[in-house]
């Protein structure tokens, strides 16, 4: 199964330069997207139905951004054209359609002469007519060229730019009064918008991340290291890039297009193991992977590293799309290291999947019980009453064993590889809606975070002894939260962990924190309550 295969790959040169024609006029105001307005004046062209139309949007949006880019309305394009050769429109047809390449681009009624006027075009943007220059008229605008009026920089032509104008305008400010940036979660930036969704790989030394990630890719990347003993002794973010090349973590830290900039909290000791893969591949313009050092056990777990290694996992989960668990069928203990570790992840459960890898070095009767031995650990540690879900197989480019397996095994790894790798595949379609769900996550721990420092400051007192009511209200935290959940009718399940925030709030005085403001408050409600359902039914499907 191919991971980020795209339809210009599928597309001869010729159509494609077609189509970037054709883009450009359907491209209103050339920001290299078609948003839904676009679309239905173009697409109208194809006389397709509405009902094939919507099919036509739905299939060619996977992702539902709003908009289609370049890549999506070729594939747009393609399905037009077999809808009109009179093809049923099913999400797989572009994969299971024999020879994507020879899909010609749709009949579009009255495409000629739009093409035709916008090619006669002088230099100033006006048409000529008779040797003179006349005015554009306005109802041709929506087809305007290259030359037509670019939209102001904070303009929304998508659900990632609603959401990150509403963050700006509504939820930052909250953000920043109660200093939620250095309790919870560092304060987000254009970039963390843009970012690519992301994978990263977690797993005791040694159980196989590093070659997981060479087997997704089918090669090598920078500066990948394989070997028995801890061989990755850096967190490396292996992305797409123009060429093959490694970058240290101090210059990614401070790129303002990477969203690597928060990892500056945790200091020169991490930044020294931190570093960038970049290289040119399909998988990678889709997903970002991020490769971890391998957790400790034993006695290597008593050194300390220099920098605080759960907090940047936890850093990295938050920022993440899926976090692939790798275990290995010798090494099914659960260390100390690595139970902080799963502890860390709490929060964001719902990412979490278990790979257990190198499978095939045990025989089906101990793999049953190798299988079992590791539910229940995992039980114990993730301390959940749910079944995560496990995939098994061997993740490496050797052929499976089947002397140790047999044919039965064989057929299960492959099953369970082809289900782990549909979850890879469908991260970039979920991406926007896992977007806006970890948004509205965020904004609703911003809102009880603001309820919790505004309420200790209230019980400060206006002049004697507020050393001795900081250290009690700090001491007594549990009852605090518990106070402030009532007073606001909160889930107890939404407050931040106890022993965390008794650990920043040591570093305050309370006294300096602001009082509770309402107006921000209901900012955060009507932005939760109105305007992300009214972004989202702007940038729905134009033919619903």
């Amino acid at each position: 199964m191919e991971i980020g295969s795209g339809p210009i790959a599928s597309c001869s040169k010729d159509d494609q330069k077609i189509y970037q024609e054709w883009f450009n006029l359907a491209d209103s105001d050339g920001d290299g997207r078609i948003t839904g307005n676009d679309a239905t004046k173009f697409f109208a062209m194809s006389k397709l139905s509405r009902s094939e139309l919507k099919q036509v949007w739905a299939i060619a949006d996977s992702k539902r951004q709003g908009f289609l880019g370049f890549t999506e309305f070729i594939t747009a394009m393609q399905l037009a054209s077999l809808a009109q050769a009179g093809h049923e429109l099913t999400p797989d047809i572009i994969k299971t359609a024999a020879d994507i390449e020879n899909i010609k681009p749709p009949l579009m009624e009255g495409l000629d002469n739009l093409i035709a006027k916008t090619k006669a075009l002088t230099i100033n943007g006006h048409p000529e007519v008779n040797g003179n220059v006349q005015p554009q008229p306005p109802s041709t605008q929506w087809f305007g060229s290259k030359s037509a009026k670019k939209l102001p920089p904070n303009a929304v032509t998508s659900i990632i730019d609603g959401l990150n104008r509403l963050y700006i305008e509504k939820l930052k400010p909250l953000e920043v009064a109660y200093r939620f940036n250095d309790f919870v979660s560092p304060l987000m930036t254009h970039s963390d918008f843009d970012a690519k969704p992301m994978v990263m790989l977690l797993g005791q030394y040694s159980t196989g991340k590093t070659t997981f990630i060479k087997h997704l890719l089918r090669c090598n990347y920078p500066g990948a290291h394989i070997g028995p003993e801890p061989t990755t002794d850096r967190f490396v973010v292996v992305m797409s890039g123009p060429d093959e090349r490694s970058i240290p973590g101090n210059t990614i830290a401070v790129n303002a297009e990477m969203p690597f900039g928060g990892l500056t909290t945790f200091g020169g000791a991490f930044l020294s193991k931190f570093e960038c893969s970049q290289m040119p591949h399909p998988l990678l313009d889709q997903i970002t992977l991020v490769d971890t050092p391998g957790v400790l056990s034993g006695e290597k777990q008593r050194t300390q590293r220099s920098y605080d290694f759960t907090g940047v996992i936890s850093w990295f989960a938050a920022k993440c799309d899926l976090i692939l668990l790798l275990f290995d069928p010798h090494k099914l203990d659960i260390s100390d290291e690595f139970k902080r570790v799963i502890s860390s992840l709490r929060g964001n459960d719902d990412k979490i999947r278990v790979v257990l890898n190198k499978a095939d070095q045990v025989d089906t009767q101990q793999l049953m019980r190798v299988y079992g031995a590791l539910m229940w650990s995992l039980g114990k540690v993730l301390n959940t009453p749910e079944v995560v879900r496990v995939y098994i197989g061997s993740f490496n480019d050797k052929p499976v064993d089947e002397a140790a397996v047999g044919p039965i095994g064989r057929d299960l790894f492959e099953k369970e590889q082809d289900d782990l790798l549909a979850d890879l595949i469908d991260i970039p379609k979920k991406a926007c809606d896992r977007r806006i769900n970890e948004f509205v996550k965020r904004a609703r721990a911003a809102k009880i975070h603001a309820y919790i420092i505004s309420h200790l400051k209230k019980e400060m007192p206006a002049m004697m002894g507020k050393a001795k009511t900081q250290q009690r209200l700090t001491d007594n935290l549990e009852n605090e939260f518990g106070k402030v959940q009532r007073e606001f009718h909160l889930p107890a399940g939404d407050f931040p962990n106890v022993e965390h925030f008794r650990e920043v709030l040591n570093g305050y005085s309370i006294d300096k924190f602001e009082k509770l403001k309402p107006k921000m408050i209901q900012a955060v409600d009507d932005m939760l309550g109105y305007e992300i359902p009214e972004l989202l039914k702007n940038f729905r499907n134009p033919y619903d």
